[in-house]
């Protein structure tokens, strides 16, 4: 697909140039279209250079020189996106549009950006009650005459896009990736799993799979390798007959379902018997067939295949009531991010909200016959469903993901090594969640309209568990007795960063903020000087000036602001709240803010935030808290380094002329998953030789 780029009326003496006449001006007697280019030129070196805002002066320029001209507002349109300035970059773009042309390819890209653009930005997976999930593949468990794996069981998802399959008929749990590919595979200790029937994860990251012939639950470590054993079989305490599904609350303790006992078992994080409940007495009539269970917030729900409801526990065993009834057959249980249940019933999954107790069909897979065991939401927003009849787990999307497809950004090209070209591509869906777990399958290259001879995937940003962080302090009138607490914060974050990441820049947000020179000297760098306490500080241009620093810098990254909590009078007086939060959120910025002092409402104990400190946090997938808190603020801040990331890295070796350098040379990204499918146009211009 041709982008065009400079329309210009000119004789080309070469087949090249006659081909690639919409793509960029070459000169000849046009002033205009020679200075429009060369300011076009250097808005896109700066553009990869993140200077978004060097880069706007440039497009503005070139497009003085050539107004109405495609791809300048395209440009100017991203560089606008980039810089936070959202609602300026729709106006560029739906101009482009229609100077492209609505039915074009890249009329029709730049129109799905906008579509895009213009929907709320949302971190995490969540189900939303007005869309349908409908199926969109299928992860087999057989291949022509090969058995991958036997009837499945339960599903856990993983952060990089892949989710673990206990397949209980060929007594293993496997990894399979977003393609459904099978990545790894364990089968336990040298006698192997006896039946395994549900998988749930623990503190650190261990992971405890329950053996329902076996009598057992196994512990795993973070990468599914066996470290021992709770329980045996048996009618005894502690002891199991035909364990299967499991939760494990806030606290670390777990609860196993003992299908056989028809009782639930609670143990604590090392394994050691707590108690068992769910017997019949004066107010409960006992369970018939118990199956799924999951645990939030101090309650732990119960299914029951056989009475058709789920009920109700508080963690001391005792019972509450029936949270819903009128079911079909619940069987798993799994909270989501957003302390929603999700609820495997038959061959449907549901959506039941815990406190109202509204419940709302999803999806359905397969036909009535079908029976799902387990079921759960990927780190992609999927549904998968352990199909046990059938054999295979079932993907569920969205409908309008389906409909819409991937958003694909081509956020750098480094052509510096040229002809070798890298491609930083950020995919996301229409919500802009990222989408992980993508391999090499899944991207297809193209320059001038053909695909590239070769293409190499390289490490995946959601691989690459690092972090850079800049440090924002509040200097305001509210804050000069704080001092010995910003110390503390600053050991605290560079402690808790470890081997993982580091702190990149310090910054002072006072009347005019500053960097802080940290490298030797953090106590200080944090105390800062009594000249820079103001009242009159400004947490907007300290903020951007904080987020700026890292944008060279590692892929996952974060603001950690740390302060009163109230962002002052003159908070936003040059870049309003949500041109601050798109900047962060469009350039993969989380923002977390930890309180110092009284907090916002002047509490001993660091209070709450402001709703404004709230609404960063909530935009980029942050937190806000005390620095003083029980638990500290180490988990916070470790947990930077792995907040989901859709950022690609991939190369190709071009084969398009370069006109010794001053070539503009095009280049398109398409995306597939499933049945969704997304694409970006870019281009760049090589070293001048």
């Amino acid at each position: 697909m041709r982008k065009h780029i400079f329309v210009v009326l000119l004789s080309f003496c070469t087949a090249y140039h006659a081909a690639a006449q919409s793509a960029y001006i070459t000169g000849g007697g046009d002033v205009n279209a020679m200075n429009a280019a060369e300011e076009f030129r250097i808005g896109i070196h700066a553009f990869n250079r993140y200077s978004f805002n060097e880069a706007i002066l440039s497009f503005e320029r070139a497009l003085s020189f050539r107004p109405g001209e495609a791809v300048i507002m395209d440009w100017l349109g991203k560089s606008y996106y980039r810089s936070g300035f959202e609602s300026t970059a729709l106006r560029q773009w739906r101009a482009a549009v229609d100077a492209y042309g609505k039915n074009t390819g890249a009329g029709m890209v730049i129109n799905n950006r906008i579509e895009t653009v213009a929907n709320r930005r949302m971190l995490f997976p969540i189900a939303d009650d007005n869309v349908r999930y409908l199926e969109s593949g299928r992860y087999p468990g057989r291949y022509e005459e090969n058995i991958l794996y036997r009837q499945p069981t339960a599903i856990l998802p993983h952060s990089d896009g892949s989710s673990w399959v206990v397949a209980y008929g060929s007594n293993e749990i496997v990894r399979i990736d977003v393609n459904g590919v099978i990545k790894d595979r364990k089968r336990g200790p040298l006698n192997g799993f006896d039946r395994p029937y549900d998988l749930v994860r623990g503190a650190g990251g261990r992971m405890y799979i329950s053996e329902y012939r076996g009598g057992r639950v196994s512990i795993l470590s973070p990468q599914g390798d066996w470290l021992g054993y709770i329980g045996s079989k048996g009618l005894g305490q502690g002891m199991f007959v035909g364990p299967q599904n499991m939760a494990v609350d806030e606290d670390g303790y777990l609860y196993v379902v003992d299908y056989g006992n028809q009782r639930i078992s609670k143990f604590d994080p090392d394994g050691v018997f707590v108690l068992s409940f769910g017997f019949k007495s004066a107010v409960f009539p006992g369970f018939n067939s118990p199956t799924g269970i999951a645990a939030k917030k101090g309650r732990i729900f119960a299914a029951d295949s056989i009475a058709k409801c789920i009920y109700v526990f508080d963690p001391n065993g005792n019972y509450l009531g029936i949270l819903t009834g009128g079911l079909f057959g619940p069987e798993s249980l799994r909270f989501l991010s957003d302390g929603r249940l999700l609820a495997a019933d038959t061959n449907r999954v549901l959506l039941i909200d815990t406190d109202s107790a509204i419940v709302r069909e999803l999806g359905v897979a397969g036909n009535p016959r079908t029976r799902i065991v387990g079921a759960d939401m990927d780190s992609n927003g999927s549904l998968l469903t352990a199909n046990f009849a059938t054999g295979e787990v079932s993907v569920l999307t969205r409908f309008d993901d389906l409909a819409s497809g991937l958003f694909v950004q081509v956020e750098r090209v480094y052509a510096d090594r040229f002809p070798q070209v890298t491609l930083e591509v950020r995919v996301e869906d229409r919500l802009r969640r990222p989408i992980v777990g993508l391999e090499g399958l899944n991207f297809l290259i193209s320059e001038g309209g053909r695909t590239v001879g070769e293409q190499n995937f390289l490490l995946p940003a959601y691989r690459i568990n690092r972090a850079d962080v800049s440090v924002l302090f509040e200097r305001s009138a509210l804050t000069t007795g704080l001092r010995d607490d910003f110390a503390a914060a600053l050991r605290d974050i560079n402690n808790a960063l470890g081997t993982r990441g580091q702190i990149l820049s310090v910054i002072s947000a006072g009347e005019q903020p500053q960097r802080e020179g940290h490298e030797n000297a953090l106590e200080a760098a944090a105390r800062g000087n009594s000249v820079r306490y103001s009242s009159r500080w400004r947490f907007d241009l300290g903020l951007r000036l904080a987020a700026t620093d890292l944008l060279p810098g590692e892929k996952r990254r974060s603001v950690v602001y740390v302060g009163s909590g109230n962002p002052g009078a003159l908070a936003f007086e040059q870049y309003s709240l949500s041109e601050m939060a798109a900047y962060l959120a469009n350039n993969g910025i989380v923002f977390n803010a930890v309180l110092v002092g009284g907090g916002a409402n002047g509490d001993a104990d660091g209070g709450q935030p402001s709703e404004e400190i709230r609404y960063l946090c909530r935009e980029t997938g942050g937190k806000a808290l005390p620095l003083y808190r029980p638990e500290g603020i180490k988990e916070v801040i470790e947990s930077i380094a792995f907040v989901p990331n859709g950022l690609y890295f991939l190369n190709y070796q071009s084969s398009l002329p370069t006109d010794f350098g001053r070539a503009w040379l095009p280049v398109e990204v398409e995306v597939y998953l499933m049945e969704r499918s997304g694409r970006d146009t870019s281009g760049y211009f090589p070293p001048l030789e």
